[in-house]
């Protein structure tokens, strides 16, 4: 039972990573269909990562009142039903109505999943679950390119992944009771890594004023905010920095710069062989310096371009291990109590994070250059890496577990 759940997970996790990119790789086709400006795109990314900060923050309260598996079941679904409303849509109007449960569905069962991943198995694997998650992310571009050079249209691409998320959706269904013996099985496996990890998790709510009360969480949210602007910023700018400041030809830019993404897949999946050994302190510590390395050499005024093009890639597997590591480390920093809350208060950081700094560093280099671009990542770099050691310092002092016993 136990294998076919965590079967049941990755298949989950792909799923999760299988609409983020349609509205990226579709925009262009969708845009000259529906007779709207190039920048409308934002208008629908925008209410997308609107609603999945909400159920971010709900997450807690929901997980607790209808459980892990209902919640997820229910999270595709919604999940589903945009995407099948997108492959139906006319009008720009109906894609922005679209959009309100596609974020709501995304929030809420990215939380939830997390949390139980955290819970209930080991820190491999959720490294190799958020490589997966890369893995669907990698695919969708793929459908939507195939879908319109066949002449299917942009609409049979979400109405393919939509089809995809249905028959996920029925599998999660079928499996509700396997979600519920998972905590009783989990003690038998011994996977689990501390004391806070093994135990059940209260039914008492965690209020989000409470949960942000907790010492320690305020640090870790900056931290992931700091991680997950570099991860957007990076994978929305590198090509266009490449380009216009390196000279290089736009056709290796936009390679290299998908090699940052593939790297952060391959990484993840090559983070999960040591994950348990090396234990997630160091493998955020050792993302965050790979990071610092990768951006120095993207940085430095060399007369050739292929240090720059290294430095990407090696910037994108630094930052493989460090999300799936902040999640996998809550309950041991805060406690299994409060881990559901405090990682649905993550993933909201996280999404504003991915959100509004691209588009920061968009206005930015608008009035100052593009050269400025390693530069504001050295800045985000810097601020994740004095969080988070700021956090061990405080767990280090048993801080940390004191307040966890504490609520």
């Amino acid at each position: 039972m136990y294998a076919l759940l965590l079967s049941i997970i990755y298949i989950a996790f792909i799923s999760l990573g299988l609409p983020d990119s349609l509205v990226g790789s579709g925009w262009p086709a969708m845009q000259a269909d529906l007779g709207v400006p190039l920048w409308f795109a934002g208008f629908i990314t925008m209410i997308i990562a609107g609603g999945t900060i909400v159920s971010s923050l709900m997450s807690e309260r929901l997980t607790r009142r209808l459980g892990v598996g209902l919640i997820t079941t229910i999270s595709v679904g919604m999940t589903a039903a945009a995407l099948i409303g997108f492959s139906f849509s006319g009008s720009f109007w109906m894609l922005c109505l679209w959009a309100i449960p596609y974020g709501l569905g995304a929030g809420a069962v990215d939380a939830a999943l997390n949390n139980y991943v955290a819970l209930h198995y080991a820190a491999k694997h959720m490294n190799w679950l958020h490589s997966f998650w890369g893995v669907g992310a990698s695919i969708s571009p793929f459908i939507m390119g195939y879908a319109i050079s066949s002449g299917a249209g942009w609409s049979s691409a979400y109405q393919t992944v939509g089809v995809v998320q249905v028959v996920l959706v029925a599998f999660l269904f079928l499996s509700l009771s396997l979600w519920r013996r998972g905590p009783h099985a989990r003690q038998n496996i011994r996977e689990v890594e501390s004391d806070a990890e093994t135990e059940a998790p209260s039914a008492g709510h965690v209020p989000l004023s409470a949960a942000l009360r907790i010492p320690g969480v305020t640090l870790i949210l900056g931290a992931f905010f700091a991680y997950c602007a570099i991860e957007s910023t990076t994978i929305l700018w590198a090509s266009t920095y490449l380009v216009t400041e390196r000279g290089i030809d736009a056709s290796v830019a936009a390679t290299f710069a998908a090699l940052f993404l593939l790297g952060i897949t391959a990484g993840r999946f090559l983070s999960g062989f040591v994950a348990d050994r090396l234990g997630d302190k160091a493998l955020i510590r050792g993302g965050f310096l790979a990071n610092a390395l990768g951006i120095t050499m993207i940085a430095l005024p060399m007369p050739t371009d292929v240090l720059a093009l290294a430095g990407l890639v090696i910037a994108g597997l630094g930052s493989a291990p460090i999300y799936p590591a902040i999640i996998h480390s809550t309950p041991k920093n805060f406690g299994a109590n409060n881990s559901q809350a405090i990682i649905g208060i993550q993933m909201a950081a996280a999404y504003s994070g991915s959100t509004f700094m691209p588009p920061l560093f968009g206005a930015l280099s608008s009035q100052i250059g593009m050269w400025i671009f390693p530069f504001y990542l050295a800045l985000l770099v810097l601020l994740g890496m004095v969080l988070s050691e700021r956090l061990n310092h405080r767990a280090a002092r048993g801080e940390l577990a004191a307040a966890s016993r504490e609520l």
